[in-house]
């Protein structure tokens, strides 16, 4: 009972922070895609994210299988260091936009920049380099944070069918109502978003890195929900003395 209880909760986990950080990464390619499409036509930005996406599928075909053979406790240990490094990347900067200190990330404020950076650029002439070229990038460096948090979570777990299936459903469903939506992608709350993944990510990293150095966590994947708390925990008082921080040194300039 208590071990299916634990792998469950390993499955959420790890169901959520992939969708989560899925969906974030698909909703800043859809912004530059839109953009790109917009601006200075179709067929050169679906090429170039054609390529993107055949790019990362060969990424995928070449490291997925080749981590399934590397032994689970070092493999955990490399993940797990990974996964801490992105989180606390991930929730660095979620911290400092919900204290105040940095600035939202504002998906309607990118469109524009995108818009008059392609507009600057002339007229497109036959196949659109400029065009393909954004567009890539764009798909290819997003892409690349899913497949790595994919391939990381996925293979680590056990799991990486899952993985890919999760992330796979998160980019379809941010496609489908990035297209309905059009350029209103500045309504996904991303920066909660990303604190929750902030959080996830962090969680697994101390979790795996205690497994790949043989840690025997208390109730074992259950461990994660206790992980996920105290870091949530401690990001809120974070942010709370950022918060008072910020409104102090505001306050001392005022006078």
């Amino acid at each position: 009972m208590i071990a299916t209880l634990s792998s469950s909760t390993s499955v959420v986990v790890l169901v959520g922070a992939v969708f989560l950080a899925s969906a974030v990464e698909m909703v800043e390619a859809l912004t530059i895609v839109l953009a790109v499409g917009h601006v200075r036509g179709w067929r050169s930005a679906m090429r170039g994210v054609a390529v993107a996406i055949l790019a990362l599928g060969a990424l995928v075909g070449a490291f997925g299988p080749a981590l399934v053979h590397v032994p689970l406790s070092t493999l955990r240990l490399v993940v797990g260091i990974v996964l801490l490094i992105f989180g606390m990347q991930w929730l660095r900067k979620a911290m400092l936009r919900s204290s105040g200190l940095k600035a939202k990330h504002d998906e309607d404020a990118i469109y524009r920049e995108t818009v008059a950076e392609l507009q600057a650029q002339g007229a497109p002439v036959g196949h659109d380099s400029v065009a393909f070229v954004v567009a890539f990038k764009g798909v290819f460096l997003e892409g690349l944070e899913i497949v790595i948090t994919v391939l990381t979570l996925g293979t680590s777990a056990h799991r990486l069918g899952l993985a890919v299936i999760v992330a796979a459903i998160a980019v379809v469903l941010v496609g489908i109502v990035g297209v309905i939506v059009a350029q209103q992608l500045s309504s996904v709350p991303e920066n909660a978003m990303k604190m929750t993944v902030g959080i996830m990510l962090v969680s697994y990293g101390t979790f795996w890195t205690g497994e790949g150095l043989h840690v025997r966590w208390p109730g074992g994947d259950s461990t994660l929900l206790v992980l996920v708390a105290f870091y949530a925990l401690v990001a809120a008082v974070f942010i709370r003395v950022l918060r008072v921080t910020n409104d102090v040194a505001k306050d001392l300039a005022h006078e």
